[in-house]
This record gives structure tokens, sequence and C-alpha cells, in this order.
């Protein structure tokens, strides 16, 4: 996964809520454009969650984005 793909998501209008799949099978959401930020080499993620713990990302374990989270965080159902 490329920090350009989540950029894309980061940018987008209106900012829809997302999952980051990484390769050891956990999901990170990603509430809130302003939840997340990069390093400045561009292969790190920081994402924040609502209840103050964060998670620190290596792009290189990302296998997938998920877009199915409505605006509380929560998949949609399908």
């Amino acid at each position: 996964m490329t920090i350009e793909k989540i950029m894309e998501l980061y940018n987008a209008t209106p900012f829809n809520p997302f999952l980051i799949h990484l390769a050891d099978g956990r999901a990170i959401p990603v509430h809130h454009r302003e939840f997340i930020a990069t390093a400045p080499s561009g292969r790190t993620l920081v994402v924040l969650q609502p209840d103050d713990s964060m998670n620190i990302i290596d792009l290189l374990l990302v296998n997938d984005v998920e877009h199915s989270l409505n605006r509380n965080g929560k998949r949609k159902r399908k």
C-alpha cells in the first residue's frame, strides 16, 4: 500500500471513515481526517482513536483499505 492511496482517502470530500487492514489480521479504524498523521518519510502512519489510544502503522504491513464504515466508525450492514 502506498501513502498516495491513504492520502487519497484522507483528502476525500466528504471524508468517509475507513479501516486499514494489516498483515497480522488487525483492522485499524480511521474515524476522522484529523485522527491521522504521516511521517515525513511517508512510510509510517499514526492513527489516533477516540479513546486517546494510538496505532503506529508501517505502510509495508498494510494489506487492504476498507471503505465500509459509517459515520460512527462501525461497519455498515449489508
